[in-house]
């Protein structure tokens, strides 16, 4: 097997566990316990899945478990701006795969793996209010020892895995997931029917895509019980 084949996470059956978003965030939360407790490195976690199942608030209620001596770390820093989009013709599939710097977020997270004990490093956070990437938003401190990061294409795009010492998958009843990214569309200006639209032709052809690396995650969470995580 060759160095490249070792650094490859290969896809697997991965159970289903059903669990609500508190009981996720336990599971989470001691896990990732006890991956610290093994060793004095700095320990990436990551959560993926579809738009809407509540990624982003999991992943900072993980962080905020472990007070000072975690960082979160979006991928939605990594959009690519609006201007961008408008120049690549690629606005109209904004949160497609390639509306992103996946490179810029790959070389982020290997600087951050490297960085632990060296240097502060500096991550782009995305603002919703303004749907703009915001560069230098947030900060992984030297000191940092766990650091969380959650987005769509964790699985999809070479090289993230093999950074991160656990990946989970989230998912949700589809329904629930469009409730939310058409109320959350809505929030960000656009009319009920827009919204709809949106979600029905590009939120749900990037969810096919992410549903094809469940298989690269270490555990897949079904959120049950109308929580919002």
């Amino acid at each position: 097997m060759d160095s490249d084949d070792q650094r490859r996470v290969h896809p697997r059956d991965v159970a289903l566990e059903t669990m609500t978003a508190d009981e996720a965030l336990r599971t989470i939360t001691a896990d990732t316990q006890a991956l610290l407790d093994s060793g004095s490195g700095r320990v990436m976690i990551g959560i993926t899945g579809p738009p809407g199942t509540g990624k982003s608030t999991l992943a900072r209620l993980v962080a905020e478990r472990f007070g000072p001596i975690a960082s979160y770390v979006p991928m939605d820093g990594f959009h690519l701006s609006n201007a961008q989009l408008d120049r690549l013709g690629r606005r109209r599939r904004k949160g497609a795969p390639d509306t992103f710097d996946a490179n810029g977020y790959l070389a982020t997270l290997t600087r951050i793996a490297a960085a632990h004990r060296h240097s502060d490093v500096y991550v782009p956070d995305f603002d919703r209010s303004l749907e703009e990437p915001v560069a230098a938003g947030r900060v992984v401190p030297a000191d940092a020892r766990l650091v969380v990061t959650e987005g769509n294409y964790l699985g999809l795009w070479d090289g993230v895995r093999p950074l991160l010492a656990r990946l989970y998958y989230l998912d949700v009843d589809r329904a629930v997931r469009r409730a939310r990214l058409i109320a959350r569309h809505v929030a960000g200006g656009r009319s009920d029917a827009e919204a709809a639209q949106w979600v029905d032709t590009v939120d749900e052809t990037n969810a096919d895509l992410i549903v094809a690396t469940r298989g690269l995650c270490d555990r897949v969470f079904e959120i049950v019980g109308g929580q919002d995580v």
